[in-house]
């Protein structure tokens, strides 16, 4: 098969990638990654020497493409399916980047902080950092929820880009700080994300190591 994804499914960022395969049904095989097992890293470090996941290896074309959100820009250049995740319209196709870049870099990057410093040996955490990323999560929530009272998805009536990043986020931030009664609508809009096919599907084959997540 031409395509062939290198990913973890614990992983948000590899979820995200994952929801935008299945979104369009695109054939591809998956190649999970071990990342603690040392040989298993300095193999993958040869397709990636970053090892950061997911990787979408296109053996077709004989590209490598790392980073979830240019898998996701990639498949709709090269591989396009019946679902636009990156909308036609120029100034739509902008704000599903820049909600992308939000969900990204304002929930799942604080979400990472929270989680990798519960995992620092006994006396090497990072409570500073970790107030910082808590900071940064409630204000995400804050902009989240104005803009969700009054869409569907993140950038209006269609699934986008923007929602494959947002899923894997806003479930991981629910289990660190829950969005409860205070942003209902974003609990909503978390709510219509898990019930999606594609997303409910990439959950599904991640629970059996839900048991590994520290939050």
């Amino acid at each position: 098969m031409a395509l062939t994804l290198y990913f973890h499914p614990l992983s948000s960022f590899c979820q995200k990638a994952l929801i935008a395969l299945y979104e369009n049904d695109t054939p591809f095989e998956k190649h999970l990654v071990d990342l603690m097992n040392p040989a298993t890293r300095a193999e993958y470090q040869r397709l990636w020497p970053i090892a950061k996941m997911p990787v979408l290896r296109d053996e077709a074309r004989g590209h490598t493409v790392p980073e979830a959100t240019i898998v996701i820009e990639y498949l709709e250049q090269y591989h396009p399916g019946r679902a636009r995740l990156i909308p036609s319209d120029p100034d739509l196709a902008r704000e599903a980047r820049l909600k992308d870049r939000i969900f990204d870099h304002y929930v799942n990057e604080p979400v990472g902080k929270i989680v990798t410093d519960k995992l620092r040996p006994a006396g090497k955490n990072d409570p500073q950092g970790v107030e910082h990323a808590r900071g940064l999560l409630a204000t995400a929530y804050g902009i989240i929820e104005a803009d969700m009272s009054r869409r569907t998805w993140a950038v209006g009536d269609v699934f986008s880009m923007a929602d494959c990043a947002a899923a894997p986020a806003l479930f991981y931030a629910n289990k660190l700080a829950p969005l409860g009664s205070a942003f209902p609508h974003t609990q909503a809009y978390l709510d219509r994300l898990m019930a999606r096919p594609s997303y409910a599907r990439a959950l599904a084959e991640a629970e059996p190591y839900f048991r590994m997540f520290p939050g």
